[in-house]
Formats: C-alpha cells, sequence, structure tokens
C-alpha cells in the first residue's frame, strides 16, 4: 500500500517544540527504528530540517504520511496555497498526504471560507492527497463540512490525553464518521508518573506512556508522540501491539477532568466543548 492510498495511520512522529539539530536526530533515529509517520507544521519552523533528513535517511518518499498544518498568519486566499508550496519545497516533496488548517483563528482576521476554500484550492492542484483541520470544536466541524461539500475532511486533531478526554466531541466525530486525531496524548509526560497508569502497565509489562497511547488508539484515534530518545522512540512504536482490557480503559477512563487544557492560545483557540 502506498502511502497515497492512506488513510490516516494510527502511530507517527510528532515533531512540536522540537528544532534544529534535535529535529534531525529525532527524526533520523524514529525512520531508522520503523516510523513512517511524520507530522510537522509551518508554525513548527522546523520543515526544512525534517526535508533535509528525510532525504538523507533513503527511505522512498511512497513509504511515508507526512502531515503539515498551515499557520495563521497564511490564512488568507493569496497567501495559503503559496505557503504551502514553500512548505513543500523545504520537506522536499512534491505533495504532502494531509494539510490541516492548525488553529480556528474564530476571531481572526480571515474568515473559514475563505481559509478553507483555499484549502480545497491547494487539494485541488495536487499540493495535498488529503485535507483537514486542528483545533475544531464540534460546532466548526459542522460550519467546515458544509463549506467543504463532499471533500472530506480526513481529521480533526486535537488535544487528548487521560486527563482531558474530549468526550463530547469524540463521541460527535464518531457518530458523524470524521477520524480524530490524538496531540499531547502523554500530557507532556504527566502520564509517566500516574499511579493508575503505572498499575495499569506493570499488569501488560508496559510503560506508562505505551498505555496512554494504546488508550487512545483502542478508541480509534491517531496518535503522533515525539521523543528525543531513541530508546523512546523504539518504547512509544509497542503500543501499537497492546492490548487494554476493558477494565483497563475503565479506570484510565475515571482519569478524565483531572488535567487542565494544556493547549489554548487565546488568539486563535475557538471556544471549546
Amino acid at each position: 500500500m502506498t502511502a497515497s492510498n492512506w488513510t490516516v495511520p494510527p502511530f507517527g512522529l510528532g515533531t512540536f517544540r522540537l528544532k534544529d539539530q534535535v529535529v534531525r536526530d529525532s527524526v533520523r533515529d524514529a525512520l531508522e527504528v520503523g516510523y513512517r509517520v511524520i507530522d510537522t507544521a509551518q508554525g513548527y519552523d522546523n520543515e526544512g530540517e525534517i526535508g533535509e533528513t528525510i532525504a538523507d535517511s533513503g527511505v522512498d518518499r511512497s513509504k511515508l504520511y507526512i502531515t503539515t498544518k498551515i499557520k495563521p498568519d497564511n490564512y488568507s486566499a493569496d497567501k495559503l496555497v503559496p505557503s504551502l508550496r514553500e512548505s513543500l519545497d523545504k520537506l522536499g516533496v512534491d505533495a504532502v498526504d494531509l494539510t490541516l488548517i492548525h488553529w480556528p483563528a474564530p476571531r481572526g482576521p480571515v474568515s473559514a471560507e475563505e481559509y478553507l476554500g483555499a484549502l480545497a484550492d491547494a487539494h485541488a492542484q495536487g499540493l495535498t492527497r488529503q485535507i483537514g483541520v486542528s483545533n475544531f470544536t464540534i460546532a466548526l466541524l459542522k460550519q467546515a463540512r458544509d463549506l467543504l461539500g463532499d471533500l472530506p475532511i480526513a481529521t480533526n486533531q486535537v488535544e487528548i490525553h487521560p486527563y482531558l478526554q474530549n468526550r463530547k466531541l469524540a463521541d460527535f466525530a464518531r457518530q458523524e464518521g470524521i477520524h480524530l486525531t490524538s496531540y499531547m496524548t502523554l500530557a507532556v509526560g504527566k502520564v509517566m508518573e500516574d499511579d493508575v497508569l503505572k498499575d495499569v502497565a506493570g499488569a501488560h509489562d508496559a510503560t506508562p506512556a505505551q498505555v496512554a497511547l494504546a488508550w487512545a488508539m483502542q478508541q480509534g484515534f491517531s496518535v503522533i508522540p515525539s521523543s528525543t530518545k531513541r530508546e523512546h522512540l523504539e518504547s512509544n512504536m509497542k503500543a501499537l501491539d497492546l492490548r487494554l482490557s476493558e477494565e483497563d480503559m475503565e479506570r484510565i477512563a475515571a482519569l478524565d477532568g483531572q488535567g487542565q487544557r494544556l493547549a489554548n492560545p487565546a488568539s486563535v483557540a475557538p471556544d471549546w466543548d
């Protein structure tokens, strides 16, 4: 199966906050241990380093699934497509597999109608194989679907972890057949210290990180954990083979509401569900 035939894969590498040599090392190690999905964004300011690392890796482009996200500064109809072309140049590819609107920016100067129209145009031009959104609420998803018509939303990438389970949005997405990608699934490391997750991990000869990732994937979400350590990259991948019991899932479900939202920039965030 080539990347162009895939729906959004269940597991990949996130690169948020990784810059310069750190992102080069992380992507190189990830590709060497078997990762084939890489998630970046214009706002991460690391597309060039990622592109060079992919080129140096020798991994065939057809085996990779690459996601980038348009930053709010580039939402206007005259900027979105040129900015994506610049991202493709940096990444060293003719097209990415998935392009997302990074933040809805509901109070920003560019309307959803304009930026989603420009994103659809990028798709029509063959610059991205799929399109999607990130940090969209139920109301914004409904609006996006109305504006995009027959062009499917491949995923909505949102913050989901054991302490912020986003159930209202998840239930809506499930009913409507909209895929979700969980980011910050490890709650910026908080899961490693959690007694419930440690206990579940012990019963499966696993790590708390593996448990959190498996918990998200078992609900049908994709995950994109990041790490700067090769052994953690390898370890996180093992979550693909971990199957949690119904009791495990219920115990983790009970952790909801214990943690505040970690990603919530006032200028671009919506009124959350």
